[in-house]
């Protein structure tokens, strides 16, 4: 009978590059960024990694196909290397496969790493790309924007939520992560904003604003881990270990089918649940200390918080309003600045949030630092759009070395 992975890796190092327009930086400066980090961060010599994994989508822009570059880049020993994708969850993707090989004990000590260079996509927004003769039948002129605007209008109207009130919620949503990426000095954007200024702004796709939809970013994250066994060898004191790792996608309910009315993520309940259950949650609303979610928009975030059993149906809304989601509330949400401040490089985004939750736990956050610092952090990735995706879900938490044989 599968027991899962709970404790059963620590992670040794992270590092994570500066987000942002890196013109002058091509995908392998990026990786280099991150990796450096990441390997002074853990203490050990290039010589020690076993097996690494590449998270890149848009490929075709900067790496390629192959997991070559990520070897050729690092200079990595004539190791295993394997590129994954798996839409905006490609990075939470990479570290699966890292955390599962040391698991399995196929290996000691394990690389993931997520990449992405999006601006030279030369696109305002995401890529367009070809999703197969098939699915473009029946998807033919969807995007995000409207998509996830669809999602708000679902929620509305399922939970009797005003116009005014949901509009002054994702506001609410997006200052907060405002204030709290405006503290960090590897996000991209970091200007503080009001909610007049999002109320004013621009429609993107009623009732999302322009600053109710995360930005396009260039960046790199790194995670090196291992066993815990292997981690107090190594000196290392007050581990931080993997105690759940949870991936649904969609099996196509959602898009052809009306028992789903459009206004939750099916996926993000089924991962959740699964997570809660590995790593022995029952209460995730007082036993989590803080979230990273997939805030591509504000409507996702706020409806995520009910879809991982946080705030109760129809209830996120008032959550939000009452700040138990803010910097400095009961469980902080997006507390580094979140996708709305570092933007989406794909590849890159899950181990980003990992890597914030890793410093908190640590107490190295800098000026954002909370103040009782986290024991337990979830993150959560929703890749494509809420009628047909894929969710991941990593929850990470303090194990103190005492407490190994």
């Amino acid at each position: 009978m599968a027991s899962g992975i709970k404790d059963k890796v620590a992670i040794l190092g992270m590092g994570c590059s500066r987000f942002g327009e890196r013109w002058n930086d091509n995908a392998e400066d990026l990786m280099i960024e991150a990796y450096v980090e990441a390997l002074a961060d853990a203490g050990i010599e290039k010589s020690q990694i076993e097996a690494a994994w590449l998270a890149t989508a848009i490929e075709e822009e900067h790496v390629g196909k192959s997991a070559v570059p990520l070897s050729m880049a690092l200079r990595l020993p004539n190791i295993p290397v394997t590129r994954v994708e798996n839409y905006c969850a490609s990075g939470s993707e990479a570290f699966r496969g890292a955390v599962y090989a040391v698991a399995s004990g196929a290996c000691d000590i394990a690389l993931a790493l997520g990449v992405e260079k999006l601006k030279d996509t030369g696109y305002g927004g995401l890529p367009q790309r070809n999703r197969g003769s098939v699915n473009d039948m029946f998807w033919a002129n969807a995007s995000a924007p409207g998509s996830f605007a669809q999602l708000a209008s679902a929620y509305s109207a399922k939970h009797g939520v005003s116009k005014d009130d949901m509009k002054r919620a994702m506001a609410h949503i997006s200052v907060k992560s405002h204030d709290n990426g405006s503290k960090n000095p590897k996000a991209h954007l970091r200007n503080k904003i009001n909610e007049d200024k999002v109320m004013n702004a621009p429609m993107i796709a009623e009732p999302l604003g322009l600053f109710d939809c995360c930005g396009v970013s260039d960046g790199s994250a790194c995670a090196i881990v291992t066993t815990p066994e292997i981690a107090k060898s190594l000196g290392k004191t007050d581990l931080i270990t993997v105690k759940a790792l949870q991936l649904s996608a969609s099996n196509g309910t959602e898009a052809q089918h009306n028992s789903w009315d459009g206004s939750y993520f099916v996926t993000t309940r089924a991962a959740a649940n699964r997570a809660y259950k590995e790593a022995g949650i029952t209460k995730p609303r007082d036993q989590i200390s803080m979230f990273e979610v997939h805030d591509c928009f504000s409507i996702t975030e706020l409806v995520t918080m009910e879809d991982l059993f946080i705030s109760d149906e129809g209830k996120a809304v008032n959550d939000v309003m009452d700040g138990f989601y803010d910097a400095d509330g009961k469980v902080p949400c997006q507390i580094d600045g979140g996708l709305k401040c570092f933007g989406h490089p794909i590849g890159a985004s899950g181990l980003r949030m990992i890597y914030e939750m890793y410093l908190q736990m640590q107490g190295r956050a800098g000026d954002r630092q909370r103040k009782e610092e986290p024991v337990v952090g979830m993150t959560h990735n929703l890749g494509g759009f809420p009628h047909q995706n894929v969710c991941s879900i990593s929850i990470i938490g303090k194990k103190a070395c005492n407490a190994l044989p």
